[in-house]
This record gives C-alpha cells, sequence and structure tokens, in this order.
C-alpha cells in the first residue's frame, strides 16, 4: 500500500515548524545581545561620574554615575516598590525641562518628603515609564536614582544591571518544544490517517 501525504497539510506543517525553528535561534541571538547589554552596564557602573545629560537621551549612559543640581521641585511622583513600599521621585525643575529624581522609599505612599531641592549624586536610569528594556512605547527619558535618600525615607535600591531581564534562552527553548511537539503531532495525525486507509471499515 502506497503511504501518499497530503501535499498542502505537509508544507504549512513544515512551514509552521521552520518559522517557530526561526523564533526560537532570534531568541538565541537577543540572549547574546543582552548579556554584552549586561555587561557594558556593569562597566557604565565603575566609571568616574558625569554631569546629568540634558540633551537627548542616550541609552548607553545607563547605570553610569551622575551628578546634578536640582534646581527646585515642582511635583511629586509615588509608585510602588514592594517590601520597600513606595518609591517616591520628584520633578526638579529647569530650563531644559528639568528632570526626575528618586528619592527614596517610605511604607505611605501620601508621605511628602520635605526635600526641595540641591546637589543630587547617583546613577541614570530610565524613567519608569520607559522601563520596557525590549521594546519601549515611548522615547527614552532619563533619570536618577539618588545615593541619599531625602529626609524620612529609606536609602533608594542601588540600580543593578543584573536585573535586567535576560529570559531568551527560556523562550528558544520553548519555541524549539513547540516546533518538535508540532511535528510529533502531525507525525502521528498521519499515521492515524493511514492506519485508516489500510483498514476501512
Amino acid at each position: 500500500m502506497t503511504r501518499r501525504v497530503p501535499i498542502l497539510a505537509t508544507l504549512i506543517v513544515l512551514a509552521a515548524v521552520a518559522t517557530m525553528l526561526a523564533l526560537g535561534i532570534w531568541q538565541l541571538q537577543r540572549r547574546h545581545e543582552k548579556e554584552a547589554l549586561i555587561a557594558r552596564y556593569r562597566a557604565n557602573a565603575a566609571l568616574p561620574a558625569i554631569p546629568f545629560p540634558t540633551g537627548a537621551a542616550d541609552a548607553a549612559l545607563l547605570f553610569r554615575q551622575t551628578q546634578a543640581f536640582c534646581a527646585g521641585v515642582n511635583g511629586w511622583q509615588t509608585e510602588g516598590a514592594g517590601a520597600a513600599g513606595f518609591r517616591h521621585i520628584a520633578r526638579c525643575g529647569g530650563p531644559d525641562g528639568g528632570f526626575a529624581v528618586d528619592v527614596g522609599a517610605a511604607p505611605d505612599p501620601r508621605f511628602r518628603p520635605d526635600w526641595r531641592g540641591g546637589p543630587v549624586r547617583g546613577w541614570i536610569v530610565p524613567e519608569r515609564q520607559n522601563r520596557s528594556w525590549l521594546a519601549p512605547s515611548a522615547p527614552l527619558r532619563l533619570m536618577i536614582v539618588s545615593a541619599a535618600p531625602a529626609p524620612g525615607l529609606a536609602a533608594p535600591k542601588r540600580p543593578d544591571p543584573a536585573s535586567l531581564p535576560n529570559n531568551h534562552l527560556a523562550y528558544a527553548v520553548q519555541w524549539f518544544l513547540f516546533a518538535t511537539s508540532a511535528l510529533a503531532i502531525y507525525a502521528l495525525a498521519l499515521r492515524q490517517r493511514w492506519r485508516k486507509a489500510g483498514n476501512p471499515q
């Protein structure tokens, strides 16, 4: 008995498997890129402090030590910080539009630090709403995580490049498993088809 293979269905399955394999390989490439990025940011953290950049945001400056002067606080923003409570972020005014500074955390989101600006030293990070490292939905804006807390707040956690998500290997394994599963399921379907063809009721 000749075992006939449905051409269209086979082509569709093979195309799907090829796409899954390509996505898995792409995730492996992204893993190496992310590892290189983390290594660069670790090197940045060991470099001397620079003035906080006021021009176009440059991702190459992330995790650098920086210093700036907050001419005055125009407003406050709070964000959840897990066990630390709530981050308190000051919006500093300036002729260039100002910048944001994470000045520490407190259990109460309504607490307002008695801090009106002044010299700031810390590390450059993306503003919180821009912290999608894989596909930022808005133009990158930089902020400072202060090395010293404002009065009444716990010190901000020092930014760590190791905290950047790097789960591309897991994604790659998933795509390879999907491809393997698709082939196995199609092989079982073909086997069932041939069995029914060889044993008509």
